[in-house]
């Protein structure tokens, strides 16, 4: 029976027929694919810019080195004194750093003469640097309440950090009677926070948008953090030492927000540098700030509601970053053609 059946003839198979929104797909790609191949900077007439492909490298050690000194450096000054503790940290950095950017200059230059080498063997023209932005373009910024937004979120994010990173275990050590050990260790626990956002934030803004969800969960879990460590310091301060280390994650939004809400190159980098300068600079006065009211008021709830009213600033600038625009966009609604 086998044989017979294998000895009949099969019949012939048509051509097998494709939906015709399978078929649109396709030929969108390809239409999309000779675009890209028809492109000039494709071809070679646009300069492209070089990526740094040790950038992940770098940030590794960088995003370890805000949470593992504070976690050891008590134990170690309990075992050798303090001096040695800070001068171990010290030696520490120093054999960490120098290789590290000996291998990011070394890995820089060559992948410089790389792609130096390869656009001269192409005719293609060598890659450059992104130039600076037009001074015109930098006037416009501060006359813009989105750029205005996304620098008070930079602010909010450096303020916060740079205060706690201070003044924390002083506050864990005398508002919430934990040991000096423990502070430390609940210091690295908050530097620790902003690993999983610096991974998670980017995939959040850039697959699903959500922008208003982000700036909400950072205004209620650092309110909720300030207000546990002022009326309930000794209940959970686990809990609230990582509600208070969840804001870190718009420092990765704002990082993201200036590239989804700029349409041009200068425009980027523009809001860049002026959400950066602005950010950084209210960001070095908040811990003096801490320290000053602290002082005056010879307590650290006063100061704590201080950070407070610093977190209440996602609420205007969320409202204004969250609608689905760029500075392009609201510079030629106000005034005209950018």
């Amino acid at each position: 029976m086998v044989v017979v059946t294998l000895a009949l003839p099969r019949p012939r198979r048509r051509g097998r027929r494709r939906h015709p929104a399978r078929r649109d797909r396709r030929a969108l790609r390809g239409r999309r694919r000779r675009q890209c191949r028809a492109s000039p900077a494709h071809q070679g007439v646009l300069p492209r810019p070089r990526w740094d492909h040790d950038r992940p490298v770098s940030r590794a050690p960088l995003a370890v080195a805000a949470f593992l000194p504070p976690l050891v450096a008590v134990p170690v000054a309990d075992a050798a004194g303090w001096r040695f503790s800070l001068g171990h940290l010290g030696r520490l950095r120093a054999v960490g750093d120098h290789p590290l950017g000996l291998r990011s200059s070394r890995a820089e230059r060559a992948g410089a003469r790389r792609a130096d080498a390869a656009a001269t063997a192409s005719g293609a023209p060598a890659p450059v640097d992104i130039d600076e932005p037009a001074p015109r373009v930098l006037g416009r910024l501060p006359r813009l309440p989105l750029a205005w937004a996304l620098a008070v979120t930079f602010a909010i994010s450096s303020a916060s950090v740079y205060a706690l990173f201070a003044w924390l275990p002083a506050i864990l050590v005398e508002h919430a009677g934990v040991s000096h050990a423990a502070a430390g260790a609940l210091l690295s626990l908050f530097g620790a926070m902003g690993l999983p956002w610096s991974i998670l934030v980017p995939i959040v803004l850039t697959r699903w948008r959500r922008v208003g969800v982000l700036y909400a969960v950072a205004l209620v879990a650092g309110l909720a953090g300030v207000a546990g460590m002022v009326f309930a310091p000794t209940a959970a301060t686990v809990l609230w030492v990582v509600l208070l280390g969840t804001p870190q994650g718009l420092f990765s939004a704002v990082l993201v927000l200036i590239q989804l809400r700029a349409r041009t190159h200068e425009g980027a980098v523009a809001l860049s540098g002026f959400t950066q300068s602005v950010g950084y600079a209210i960001g070095a006065l908040f811990p003096l700030s801490f320290g000053i009211l602290h002082e005056a008021t010879n307590g650290w709830p006063p100061t704590l509601l201080l950070l407070g009213i610093l977190f209440l600033a996602t609420i205007p600038a969320g409202i204004i970053v969250a609608r689905p625009h760029t500075i392009e966009d609201e510079w030629e609604r106000r005034h005209g053609a950018w």
